[in-house]
C-alpha cells in the first residue's frame, strides 16, 4: 500500500467554497453571478461566516476599475477575524489572495468580509473561500434588519482623512465608521446600505442653478447599485434587486443634503423636492409594505428639513399610513472637527448614531 506524503494529505483536506447562501451570510445587496462569484458594490456589502479549521484563504476578484491607474477609485476592502480587522486593502489588481488564518491546530473563528468604500467608483467579487482541515457555515441572521438609504454621509465619505480641504478618495472612505453601521451594531441588527456620494432626491450636489438629475437615488433604489465598475460582464445598475429575499424591518432615509445645493431656498425648487420626496416614500412603501420608515436629515445642514416634514405629513394625510417618522439630526459642530470636503468625523457619526438608536428604541417600546 502506498503511503501518501504530506502534500497529498493536505490536498485531500482542502475544500473550496463559493460565497452562496449555503456557506455564508450575505450582508447587504450582494449579487451572486452565473460565474459563482458574489459581487459587492454598495457600502458595507460582504459576507460573514463561522470557520473551523487550520487555514482559510479568501480569493477576491477586482472589477474593470481595479486594473486602472485611477487609484483613488479602487475598491477598499476590510476582512475581520472575530471582529478584529486584519486586512485593510485596496483592490488594485484582478486577482487578490488573502490568507486570514494559518494555524497548526484547528481554530474556530467568525470571519467577515466588508466593502468599506462606496458603489459608484468600483466593485469587487468574492470568488472563493479555501479551507484546509475544516469547514465554514453561515452565521445566524439577526432578528432586526435596517436599510439605510443615503448619500456620502452614509458611505463614510472621507472619514479617514482629517484634512477638510482634501477631496474624495475611496482610500479614505470607511462605512464602518459612519452612523449607519454604528446604529446597526448598537441595535445588534443586520443592515443594508443604499447610498451614493453626491446623490439626492431631485439633484446631486451642484454649484450651479441647474439640477443634476442623473445623480438621484430613487432611480437606483430597486437596483443592485450604480457603478463605473462592473460585476464581470454586467453592471449593477442593470440588475434588479429582489425585495422578496428579506424585507427590512426599518428603512432610514437620510437624503436631501445634496438637494439643498440646488434648491438654495427657492420656493419652487423646494416644492419640487417635497413632491418627489413624497413619491419616493410611496415607492419605498410599495416595495417594503411592513417596514417602519424614518425620514431624516441634518448632519450637514437642515435646510430642507421643513420640506421633508411637509412631504411626510402630506403622505400621511393622503394614505393614512402612520408607520412613518421624522428625525432631525443635530448638525455637525466645529468642536467635533471635519474631514475631507467638510464631511462629518467619526465623533459626529457616533453622536448621530446615538440619536438614531434612541429614536428606534423609543419606537420599539411603544409597540410593546
Amino acid at each position: 500500500m502506498k503511503i501518501r506524503d504530506d502534500e497529498e494529505i493536505n490536498v485531500e483536506m482542502r475544500e473550496t467554497y463559493r460565497a452562496n447562501t449555503d456557506t455564508v451570510k450575505q450582508l447587504g445587496r450582494t449579487y451572486y453571478s452565473e460565474e459563482d462569484i458574489l459581487w459587492c458594490a454598495y457600502s458595507g456589502t460582504g459576507v460573514e461566516f463561522k470557520f473551523s479549521g487550520k487555514r482559510c484563504t479568501i480569493n477576491i476578484v477586482g472589477d474593470s476599475v481595479s486594473t486602472s491607474s485611477d487609484v483613488d477609485n479602487h475598491a477598499r476592502i476590510g476582512i475581520y477575524v472575530n471582529d478584529q480587522r486584519i486586512i485593510d486593502d485596496m483592490i488594485s489588481k484582478k486577482d487578490n489572495e488573502y490568507v486570514v488564518i494559518d494555524e497548526s491546530e484547528v481554530r474556530d473563528a467568525t470571519i467577515k468580509i466588508l466593502k468599506l468604500s462606496e458603489t459608484a467608483m468600483s466593485t469587487f467579487g468574492i470568488a472563493s473561500i479555501d479551507v484546509e482541515g475544516g469547514t465554514i457555515e453561515p452565521t445566524v441572521k439577526k432578528e432586526l434588519l435596517i436599510e439605510f438609504v443615503g448619500d456620502s454621509i452614509t458611505c463614510g465619505y472621507g472619514v479617514d482623512d482629517e484634512e477638510p480641504e482634501h477631496h474624495f478618495s475611496t482610500k479614505t472612505e470607511d462605512a464602518t465608521r459612519a452612523y449607519a453601521y454604528k446604529t446597526a451594531e448598537a441595535l445588534n441588527a443586520d443592515y443594508s446600505m443604499v447610498s451614493i456620494s453626491g446623490y439626492g432626491i431631485i439633484s446631486g450636489y451642484t454649484t450651479g442653478d441647474s439640477p443634476i438629475s442623473k445623480q438621484t437615488i430613487p432611480q437606483y433604489y430597486d437596483k443592485q447599485g450604480f457603478s463605473y465598475g462592473d460585476f464581470g460582464s454586467e453592471k449593477p445598475q442593470d440588475i434588479q434587486w429582489d425585495f422578496t429575499l428579506r424585507q427590512p424591518d426599518i428603512v432610514v432615509i437620510n437624503l436631501g443634503t445634496n438637494d439643498s445645493s440646488y434648491t438654495k431656498g427657492h420656493k419652487d425648487r423646494l416644492a419640487s423636492f417635497s413632491q418627489e420626496y413624497k413619491a419616493f416614500i410611496k415607492r419605498i412603501r410599495e416595495l417594503n409594505p411592513d417596514a417602519t420608515i424614518i425620514c431624516s436629515v441634518g448632519i450637514m445642514g437642515t435646510q430642507v428639513y421643513p420640506s421633508i416634514e411637509l412631504a411626510v405629513n402630506s403622505y400621511i394625510d393622503e394614505t393614512w399610513d402612520h408607520n412613518i417618522h421624522l428625525l432631525k439630526f443635530d448638525e455637525q459642530k466645529h468642536e467635533d472637527g471635519f474631514v475631507a470636503d467638510w464631511h462629518p468625523t467619526e465623533a459626529t457619526h457616533t453622536k448621530a448614531a446615538k440619536k438614531l438608536v434612541s429614536k428606534i428604541q423609543n419606537m420599539q417600546r411603544k409597540l410593546v
